[in-house]
């Protein structure tokens, strides 16, 4: 009889360790949505396939409801990353959970994958998947009261400000959204946006319009982050008059886009002025042949899950394709 459950060993389905002396076809380097859509069509294309990530779901943990997945009406960023965990857990693919790959090494056709804890792996091909991170302000006084005030997101440390005041920086998508959320905890929220109009997607401005404790600032620029042990203020300023106000306040939560998490490979494959991996849009290829990348950390224009994870299922198939034709 099998008394794994109850000795309370995760279940892992058919998940294995990786190893280090095997040569593996795929190695998806990231846990997000494209990640995990590059690993299962890979494995389903009955490639050997190799994953390292710190934990699946990716930036999906940060987020709280989601609504544009087509078939899925709503959800939130845990279940839909539980639900992708599930998925995987249906196939042979080696998942090395809780790293991160430190080193991407090149060796005749083959490509070496360095993880953080210093052990090297062979791979044929590579798919970088590693998403993006908050972009900041670059602002004084924000770096120095991260974690004192200042925040970048909503989802993971919103409720610390109950009944409190804060604000928003940003009018996309994350912001609007950012705001919507604090708009149910905190007592007020002042959303700031650089630009003359907001960005997000009409149905969300709409629903932000219904918010009676949510106060929308245009066209004005953050300046500067103020506080003593914790933030107390923050300053912005008018683009259009220069007029500078200080909003006194008890936490921000900067919400003005990503930043492409593509330093591992900077000097390896090209990428483009923000730091976005250059791919062929026609099959995710890089620079280097036999290395594809998918997902936000891609110059791809459309930073959505379910784009990330098209672009995760048509880097594997190019994977694929490689491996047949040119390897």
């Amino acid at each position: 009889m099998d008394f794994s459950l109850n000795l309370g060993v995760l279940d892992e389905g058919k998940l294995q360790k990786i190893d280090e002396n095997k040569l593996y076809d795929v190695a998806v380097i990231g846990a997000g949505p494209a990640a995990v859509s590059s690993a299962i069509y890979a494995a389903r294309k009955g490639l050997a396939v190799a994953m390292v990530g710190v934990k699946v779901g990716g930036q999906v943990l940060d987020t709280n409801e989601i609504e544009n997945i087509i078939g899925t009406v709503s959800t939130t960023g845990s279940k839909f990353a539980e639900t992708l965990h599930n998925h995987l857990k249906e196939y042979e693919i080696a998942f090395k959970e809780g790293h991160v790959v430190k080193e991407i090494l090149l060796d005749g056709k083959d490509k070496i994958f360095v993880t953080d804890d210093g052990k090297k792996y062979k791979t044929k091909t590579i798919i970088l998947a590693t998403g993006a991170k908050p972009r900041s302000l670059n602002i004084p006084g924000e770096a120095e009261y991260v974690g004192k005030g200042v925040h970048y997101c909503s989802t993971c440390d919103g409720p610390f400000y109950k009944g409190l005041d804060v604000a928003v920086i940003g009018g996309g998508n994350s912001g609007v959204e950012a705001a919507l959320d604090m708009s149910g905890i905190a007592k007020n929220v002042t959303l700031i946006e650089f630009m003359p109009e907001l960005k997000a997607d009409k149905v969300l401005q709409e629903k932000l319009a219904q918010r009676e404790n949510v106060n929308v600032i245009l066209n004005s620029a953050t300046t500067e982050v103020l506080g003593t042990e914790f933030v107390e203020n923050l300053k912005y300023k008018n683009r259009a008059t220069d007029e500078e106000k200080t909003l006194k306040l008890d936490g921000i939560f900067i919400e003005v886009g990503l930043s492409p998490s593509s330093e591992i490979v900077k000097d390896l494959v090209e990428l483009n002025k923000v730091g976005e991996i250059v791919i062929n849009p026609l099959n995710n290829e890089t620079s280097v042949e036999g290395i594809f990348a998918a997902g936000d950390v891609t110059s791809i224009k459309q930073k959505q899950i379910i784009v990330a994870m098209g672009e995760g299922a048509k880097a594997a198939l190019s994977a694929f394709d490689y491996l047949i034709t040119k390897y």
